[in-house]
């Protein structure tokens, strides 16, 4: 019997064992797969998705510039079109001190980079950031106030003009405290660019672009922003002909020196926010004034945006805009009532019936528009825009076709989703 005893339990331990190194081995596995699967979250928690998409119904009077679809092909009739304004998908990754951001924008025209830069945050100092890339231009507030965000469909017409699209490609760095510092509501951005939007760099040259700005809430319902800002650099010269302002019209330099030098482009600008929540609701008072130097052509006071260096002649005028906003919100309901006014003047030192002469041309008209409209927050994702752009021109009996007003009023209609 003891024999047989012992007999069994060797036969039930040789089938044991293995099944419990067979246990042991599989929690193993499911340990060493949770470990994976979790660094792997980890991994995607660093990954920040987000985008928003915006389609737009325009109406235009006859000599209107809409920003959907094509230019009226009637110009006696007015023209309507739709399509999509913005599409818009940012990517960002985070992980230490740097973080990788690249956003592009998808539409019917097609595929557009709009940012791809990297930022570094100094790890000894917490108040001190570096950034490389294609990012927004740190001049004003306007500019880097995101589209998704805007109770107006655009920017002011003097930013559309110095800054187009935005952004340039360069590197800048960013000082502010830590907001456990008093000096927080301080902060200062300053760097090199290009000077050339978002399109290849065409020349030896950067430009020195800063924004000094200053952010101070109030109590528990009132917060006020100042800011000012400093563009210096140059655009190149494509020919020796370099038209200078002087007793109300051009002169010509024409000297042979004067091709591939820059001419001067600096601009000033100030700019405010204020906001006070009562029950009425919040309201938004936002505002800014700019005034400088741009070098242009003659049939424009564009900012370069080309991937060639120009070849016109050089045409430095001084100029100044500004513009104000009044948004409003409907006490607690989900709409805000919307007011704007923009002005543009390319060239300061001409009025009127002056502009036509002594080399000057419709391109030193000046600009204004008056626009009114609301928005709807349906809810956290979806909104409803509806806006109106009545734009008032420079008239001067010396220019052919404006001697009046333009007829280039602006409806437009806009449903936007962010995610």
């Amino acid at each position: 019997m003891k024999k047989m005893t012992v007999l069994i339990c060797m036969f039930v331990l040789s089938f044991g064992l293995p099944a419990q190194e067979t246990q042991t081995s599989s929690l193993e596995d499911v340990g060493r797969k949770t470990q994976a699967l979790e660094s792997d979250i980890l991994k995607l928690k660093k990954l920040k998705i987000s985008g928003y998409i915006q389609s737009q119904y325009q109406y235009g009077e006859k000599e209107a510039t809409l920003n959907v679809g094509t230019a009226n092909s009637d110009s006696e009739k007015s023209f309507n079109r739709v399509g999509i304004r913005r599409g818009r998908i940012k990517f960002t990754y985070e992980e230490g001190i740097a973080s990788g951001v690249f956003q592009i924008d998808l539409t019917e025209k097609g595929v557009d980079i709009k940012d791809a830069y990297l930022n570094v945050k100094a790890p000894w100092l917490k108040s001190v950031q570096f950034r490389t890339g294609v990012f927004d231009r740190p001049f004003g507030y306007e500019i880097s106030y995101s589209s998704s965000r805007r109770e107006s469909p655009e920017r002011s017409a003097i930013f559309r003009t110095l800054f187009p699209q935005e952004r340039d490609l360069g590197a800048m760095f960013i000082l502010q405290a830590p907001q456990s510092s008093p000096w927080n509501v301080l902060k200062l951005e300053a760097g090199l660019f290009a000077g050339n939007g978002i399109k290849q760099e065409t020349d030896n040259r950067k430009d020195f672009i800063g924004h000094l700005s200053g952010n101070k809430t109030i109590g528990d319902n009132m917060n006020v922003g100042l800011g000012a800002s400093y563009y210096n650099g140059g655009v190149y010269q494509g020919s020796e002909n370099v038209y200078t302002m002087k007793d109300k019209g051009f002169v010509i330099d024409n000297n042979s020196s004067n091709k591939g030098k820059f001419a001067k482009r600096e601009y000033f600008g100030l700019d405010a926010q204020y906001s006070l929540i009562t029950s009425l609701g919040i309201t938004q008072l936002r505002g800014e004034y700019l005034f400088g130097q741009q070098p242009g052509t003659a049939g424009s006071s564009k900012s370069p945006n080309a991937s060639t260096l120009p070849a016109s002649d050089t045409y430095v005028r001084d100029f100044n805009g500004w513009y104000v906003m009044l948004v409003q919100d409907i006490g607690r309901l989900p709409f805000s009532a919307v007011l704007k006014y923009d002005s543009y003047d390319p060239n300061t030192k001409v009025k009127g019936d002056e502009i036509g002469q002594n080399g000057t041309s419709q391109t030193d008209l000046a600009k204004n528009t008056f626009g009114l409209g609301g928005i709807w927050k349906m809810n956290e994702n979806l909104l409803l825009q509806v806006f109106y752009e009545i734009n008032k021109n420079e008239k001067s009996n010396n220019v052919t076709g404006m001697n009046s007003d333009l007829e280039d009023n602006v409806f437009t209609t806009r449903l936007q989703y962010k995610f």
